[in-house]
C-alpha cells in the first residue's frame, strides 16, 4: 500500500465531476437528481481544493472550501423550498412541466 498523492485526490476529483456532468446531461426529467448532481459537482470542486491546499500547505484552499459549502446548503434549501411550492402547484417535479417563465 503506497500513500495517496495529489494525483490521486485530483483523478477521484475529476471523476465526481465527469459523474455530475453525465447525470445532468443524461437526467433533464427529475429537478431533485438535477439538485443533486449541481451538489456534486460542488463537492468534486471541494475535493481539488483540499487537495491543493493540503499539498501547498496554504489554508486559502480550505477557506473557500467553507464558503462553498455555506452557499451550496443555501442553494440547497431554496431549490427545495422552490420545488416543494412547484410540486404543490404543478403536481410534478418533471423539468419540462416548468414552463411557467416561458414569454
Amino acid at each position: 500500500m503506497g500513500t495517496l498523492t495529489l494525483s490521486h485526490f485530483l483523478s477521484l476529483g475529476a471523476i465526481l465531476f465527469a459523474l455530475s456532468v453525465i447525470g445532468i446531461f443524461l437526467n433533464r426529467r427529475n429537478l431533485i437528481v438535477l439538485l443533486m448532481a449541481i451538489e456534486l459537482m460542488l463537492l468534486a470542486v471541494n475535493m481539488n481544493f483540499i487537495a491543493f491546499s493540503h499539498y501547498l500547505g496554504d489554508m486559502a484552499g480550505q477557506v473557500f472550501v467553507f464558503f462553498i459549502l455555506t452557499v451550496a446548503a443555501a442553494e440547497s434549501a431554496i431549490g427545495l423550498a422552490i420545488l416543494v411550492v412547484l410540486f404543490r402547484n404543478r403536481a410534478s417535479i418533471n423539468v419540462q412541466d416548468m414552463d411557467t417563465l416561458k414569454g
